[in-house]
């Protein structure tokens, strides 16, 4: 029986008390710990069932407006007209309203989706539409290589879920002097870049002025998400994928990787930084 949605989402548990049993120098003892929750994300548009992601229970109206709009579901942050969680035995479900103009659409792709299922990933169309082109991005942003050493020095301060659990990833927004100003959370590194994204689009973050610090790999889909929004630099705390790097040059965005205490790596756009 599905409890309906009047209650306040930030009532939902991100973590998880346990008892682990530890061992460490040649003796077995109990060790109380907290781990983080991963629950499915059923989401729901217009009463159609879309997709389920395995998420964090936090952020949640970011993640649907982050993720509807990366995924081109909706193309502007007005035509998500509510946000409904609705809890089950099995995991959350998130109603989204849309438009009905970008309902037409999400019904057309749907059809699109269905005629191709029996056949699998069966040829070049199919392949393409995994691996979607990238938007360009503009070139208006330089960055001092202090930023990036100033915003990797405050990313664990903001980190709470990560600090109480030490198992999710963060993505971050940070100013061009690098101080970070948003943060979002979530097991899984699309979700946590998602909430982001949302959370930028609803405050209307003009994202010439700023750059995303990752606290994952660099993987092809968070550059594609990250050009999407405008975003001209990504800064990751561990390596870019082949096909991060080539979405990168094709957008013409600045990626940067092993963001460490004293450097990093620039694998594309280097004419940003410095």
């Amino acid at each position: 029986m599905n409890l309906v949605a009047e209650f306040d989402t930030e009532l939902l548990a991100t973590s998880q008390a346990v008892v682990a049993k530890r061992y460490a120098q040649g003796t077995w003892s109990e060790q109380p710990d907290r781990i983080a929750e991963e629950v499915p994300l059923a989401l729901i548009y217009n009463g159609i069932a879309h997709a389920v992601m395995l998420g964090t229970p936090a952020d949640l109206e970011d993640f649907a407006l982050g993720f509807s709009l990366t995924e081109g579901l909706i193309s502007h942050a007005k035509d998500l007209h509510d946000v409904e969680v609705v809890v089950s035995e099995l995991g959350l479900e998130l109603h989204l309203e849309i438009a009905s103009a970008a309902f037409h659409g999400f019904k057309a792709s749907r059809r699109q989706m269905a005629g191709r299922t029996g056949c699998g990933l069966c040829g070049q169309e199919t392949l393409q539409q995994a691996i979607r082109p990238v938007s360009k991005v503009g070139h208006t942003l330089q960055l001092q290589p202090h930023a990036l050493e100033r915003a990797l020095n405050q990313l664990p301060d903001w980190q709470s879920l990560h600090q109480t659990t030490g198992g999710v990833h963060a993505a971050a927004w940070a100013d061009l002097e690098g101080h970070l100003q948003l943060l979002r959370e979530d097991v899984g590194r699309h979700n946590a870049l998602d909430k982001l994204l949302g959370a930028l689009f609803k405050a209307k973050v003009d994202t010439r002025h700023g750059f995303l610090l990752l606290t994952s790999r660099a993987s092809h889909e968070l550059v594609y998400k990250a050009a999407f929004a405008g975003i001209e630099l990504i800064a990751a705390v561990s390596a870019p994928t082949s096909l991060a790097l080539r979405h990168a040059e094709e957008a013409g965005l600045t990626l940067v990787g092993w963001v460490r205490k004293g450097g990093f790596s620039v694998y594309s756009g280097q004419k940003r930084v410095g």
